[in-house]
């Protein structure tokens, strides 16, 4: 794992002449390989060939020659503690970003990193290396987190211990429920899917629909869309019912019904089928009786 202190060392051994602040933050990057353990095996041009992984050449080779790309910077490494797989790293100046692209080999997911260049190249400190950079423990912290420790495979494994502690962390904050008097809660309440009625109900009061549980006890109406000559709609009921001893709640009085039915079968003669006698003196229709006869007269 690279550090502030190994990264500088490697600088100031190299004595790397930077002719602006993208040679700074590549050459940082360069020497974050070389102190986490990787040899370097081309650079510039070289490193760019088509051959770079076929290359059985695994010798390391100088830093000469690393910025002679124009906005541009590759590398080459060779990674001794996994059979010298080999590593390209390529950077490219875009604005004052310097977008960063490391493609090991056998895989076909390159690591990709995004770094500010004015965030970290400092001013020109001349031959103290130091000054030539600023912030320069958080670039290296980005360039282990985001590069390096994904090709050594500690990631995958530092990420599951993460997310591991945070699940820990969730249990123990969730806290557990309680009864009454500071007791603890028993299992949890069972569920009961309400069953889905069939043939309950009626045109009158419909039944649950699907999904609900059914009402307890019925509602002593009912029956189907027709009259007949018990249903509590009639005046007086002519099935006396008790529920509705005045016929049912909301009908005007002189409501009527054109009686009709099957022939021959009892209880549906006409005869059965009755309307309160019309009053005196009003000649209106059947159906307005209940409307008092000074009222219509403010309509006329």
């Amino acid at each position: 794992m690279a550090s502030e202190k190994s990264v500088l060392a490697v600088i100031r051994a190299a004595r790397p002449t930077f002719r602006n602040r993208n040679d700074k933050i590549a050459f940082a990057i360069h020497s974050s390989f070389l102190a986490s353990g990787y040899v370097l095996t081309a650079t510039g041009p070289q490193a760019l060939s088509d051959n770079v992984f076929s290359d059985p050449s695994n010798d390391e080779v100088s830093v000469d020659n690393w910025n002679e790309l124009n906005e541009e910077y590759a590398f080459v490494y060779a990674n001794p503690e996994k059979g010298s797989e080999k590593v390209l790293v390529k950077c490219l100046v875009m604005n004052d970003k310097l977008l960063v692209h490391v493609l090991s080999q056998g895989s076909s997911e390159p690591l990709s990193l995004e770094i500010d260049v004015g965030d970290y190249a400092g001013e020109d400190g001349g031959s103290n290396y130091a000054q030539q950079f600023k912030n320069l423990v958080k670039l290296v912290k980005r360039i282990d987190g985001d590069i390096l420790s994904k090709l050594d495979g500690s990631a995958n494994a530092s990420s599951s211990s993460r997310s591991s502690e945070t699940r820990d962390r969730t249990r123990q904050e969730i806290p557990e429920p309680v009864g009454v008097f500071g007791e603890p809660a028993g299992p949890p309440t069972q569920i009961i899917f309400p069953s889905v009625p069939i043939g309950s109900g009626s045109d009158l009061v419909p039944g649950p629909p699907a999904g609900v549980l059914p009402s307890r006890g019925g509602h002593g109406i009912g029956g189907s869309m027709h009259l007949g000559p018990n249903d509590p709609m009639w005046f007086g009921g002519i099935g006396r019912d008790p529920a509705f001893p005045g016929g049912m709640p909301g009908l005007p009085p002189g409501a009527r019904f054109d009686p009709y039915g099957p022939p021959g079968v009892p209880g549906f003669e006409p005869n059965r089928f009755a309307r309160n006698p019309r009053r005196p003196g009003y000649d209106g229709h059947p159906d307005l009786q209940h409307f008092r006869r000074d009222a219509d007269s403010d309509y006329i």
